[in-house]
């Protein structure tokens, strides 16, 4: 096999698993414009209709309906990493390795790196692109209708779906799923690895979130309300009177920026890793 077919044998062989993300991508997407073209018209005129009648619910369940899937649609997004992962883990690599696929190839005038490479190429660019446009789709969804929405920006699902940190998940569970199955050399051990550790770095960082950035405290000596638009963490009172500790919405994209950095260093590391273990398990 020559170095310049492998791409296209990479990607007959895993095309499946690209029309299910493409169709996953595109699924939310059009659920996104119905939302916001259909759906939250119709909210909007409930909620209006119900402006002066007392004790109106329809207006309150006709937002939810726009709400609430917005909502499962922006947990989707922050959490298809975990399917890249169990992907990357299992059939991209880990299947192959088990099988004695990819040493049929590195016989066949492959080299390892040009194997990998190769293999990790395609769905990089297709997670990219994929994540891209579901951040972009979800970003004017959220914007859109913010009056019948009733998620913070601080919410875990919406801070990650609004921006490029959920394209940094995904090329890190890409490159932690290949540095499982290059380790483990078994499919279902690999998979399960790489799944826990996203998980895992990804409840460490939502709990290290608010620290990425240093915070506001206003105190005054009277009782105060912050803005609805601030993610308040703590309140009280001390010797100068009342205080609170919060970031406004000014901070999300400095909080948002802090934790991709992180997420994309976890990424190069764990790229640098993958090639060092292959390079030392075939040389």
């Amino acid at each position: 096999m020559s170095a310049s077919a492998l791409p296209r044998v990479v990607l007959r062989l895993h095309r499946p698993a690209l029309l299910v993300w493409a169709a996953f991508v595109a699924g939310l997407i059009g659920w996104l414009v119905w939302l916001n073209e259909i759906t939250a018209e119709s909210a909007s005129r409930a909620e209006a209709a119900c402006r002066h009648v007392q004790d109106c619910a329809h207006g309150f369940f006709a937002g939810l309906d726009y709400s609430e899937p917005t909502g499962w649609i922006g947990t989707a997004v922050c959490y298809s990493f975990l399917a890249v992962a169990v992907f990357a883990g299992g059939a991209l690599i880990g299947r192959e390795l088990e099988s004695g696929t990819a040493l049929l190839a590195w016989t066949q005038g492959v080299s390892p790196t040009r194997w990998l490479t190769a293999k990790l190429a395609l769905p990089a660019l297709a997670v990219t692109a994929g994540a891209a446009a579901l951040v972009l789709a979800f970003r004017r969804g959220w914007a859109a209708h913010r009056d019948l929405m009733s998620d913070h920006w601080s919410a875990a699902d919406v801070f990650v779906a609004r921006g490029p940190l959920t394209v940094a998940y995904g090329l890190c569970a890409l490159a932690v799923g290949t540095l499982a199955a290059l380790l483990l050399r078994r499919t279902l051990a690999a998979l399960g690895a790489a799944f826990g550790a996203m998980w895992l770095l990804h409840v460490l960082l939502e709990r290290l979130r608010e620290d990425l950035w240093p915070t506001v405290t206003r105190t005054s000596p009277r009782r105060f309300e912050l803005p609805d638009s601030a993610w308040q963490l703590r309140q009280g009172r001390n010797a100068d009177g009342f205080y609170a500790v919060y970031h406004p919405e000014s901070h999300f994209w400095p909080l948002h920026l802090v934790e991709t950095g992180i997420v994309l260093a976890v990424t190069a590391a764990a790229t640098t890793a993958a090639y060092t273990v292959l390079r030392r398990r075939t040389a």
